[in-house]
């Protein structure tokens, strides 16, 4: 049965954090709060766990994983982006948007998209992610809290205990929240493409 940690959404709770990262180090999946939707996370090192996720979403091979990162001093080793990428990353962001990006080798195999060897990356704004990546010191795999023949993803806490407690270890309840997934924006070609429009502003892309 998973642990349920209720944790302040501005004011995240040091111990608890630590509790949280250690689970995640140790192989749990994780639900957890973000500046969009709640979403699944795990170790970006391990090869189970995120089989397991890949098991609860029910995703196929073509599926992104996201790569939830700090800050924009993590894009450099998990991506490659040049100049007017970048700029437009940092302009957008700490928020809801997930970019496409073309993977170094620093990413592992099983996380890419197997055709096009890209990564999705993104940098949230929101305390509880915030704080546990910085004591994660490194980015956390990670999709969107969708079940399967869902439309929208889970936004209780609760619900999310109730649904999932016996196949992930840890469901932390920063409150509820929104419907909305990020939105995505393929930065491979030569100008930005937005595959998804969701919460993230994409009227001047």
């Amino acid at each position: 049965m998973s642990q349920f940690f209720a944790i302040h959404p501005d004011n995240p709770q040091a111990r608890l954090v630590r509790q949280a990262v250690d689970i995640i180090r140790r192989g749990g999946v994780v639900a957890y709060p973000t500046d969009s939707a709640y979403a699944l996370g795990c170790h970006i090192g391990d090869k189970q766990a995120m089989e397991r996720i890949r098991r609860i979403r029910t995703l196929d091979d073509h599926h992104n994983f996201t790569l939830m990162c700090r800050d924009l001093s993590e894009l450099g080793t998990y991506a490659r982006v040049d100049n007017a990428a970048y700029r437009l990353i940092r302009q957008k962001t700490p928020g809801p948007f997930t970019f496409i990006l073309e993977a170094t080798a620093e990413v592992p195999k099983r996380l890419l998209h197997p055709k096009r060897k890209t990564i999705g990356l993104r940098v949230p704004d929101n305390a509880i992610t915030q704080a546990l990546l910085a004591e994660l010191a490194e980015p956390m795999m990670s999709v969107t809290l969708v079940m399967p023949n869902d439309d929208y993803p889970l936004t209780d806490p609760y619900d999310i205990r109730d649904t999932l407690e016996h196949v992930i270890e840890l469901v932390i309840d920063g409150g509820f929240c929104g419907l909305e997934p990020t939105s995505v924006v393929d930065l491979t070609g030569l100008r930005p493409n937005v595959l998804r429009e969701g919460l993230g502003d994409v009227t001047n892309l």
